[in-house]
């Protein structure tokens, strides 16, 4: 197997878990009960479509030219995710708090796992590579970066509320 066959392999794997988190995100979004989780779901599956974007154009780019074009990478830029300010953070723990939130904490849990596996995924890869398809798994993983730091940050404070919450009587 060749170079651009490894690539092609790499970014077929890359597409399909793509697209596999945002159906898991898509479907979470029926169990949010709370208003502020349910918008970051919807920002973060429209992001999860740029990606899918962008490794789509990439694998065009390695089955047409067997080479990826330099000026597709230079041309996307995807935001940093910035889903909530402070005080949103802060009236979103709140009401989840007072809100049934277990299938919340369930799903922010596993929404973690998967732009973990992802981010450790494209670091991978593109330790592994060189030239564009090094600098499009860097970016692959600082955005996914972003979206594990997200959910981690809200699986653990979810966590720590039920942890500390007076059970019982």
């Amino acid at each position: 197997m060749n170079q651009n066959e490894k690539m092609t392999k790499v970014f077929e794997y890359a597409l399909n878990q793509e697209q596999t988190g945002m159906s898991f995100f898509t479907a979470s979004l029926d169990r949010m009960g709370v208003g502020a989780a349910k918008s970051a779901f919807e920002r973060l599956i429209g992001e999860e479509k740029k990606h899918i974007q962008f490794i789509t154009r990439i694998l065009e780019d390695l089955k047409s030219r067997g080479e990826i074009d330099e000026e597709n990478l230079q041309s996307t830029l995807i935001d940093t995710t910035n889903f909530f300010d402070e005080r949103a953070k802060s009236e979103f723990l709140e009401q989840c708090v007072h809100g049934s939130m277990v299938p919340d904490v369930t799903v922010f849990n596993t929404a973690w796992l998967i732009e973990k596996d992802l981010s450790e995924f494209y670091a991978e890869m593109a330790e592994k590579t060189e030239g564009p398809a090094s600098r499009a798994l860097e970016m692959l993983s600082a955005w996914e970066r972003e979206h594990e730091a997200f959910f981690r940050e809200y699986r653990d404070k979810l966590s720590h509320v039920y942890a500390h919450m007076p059970w019982g009587g």
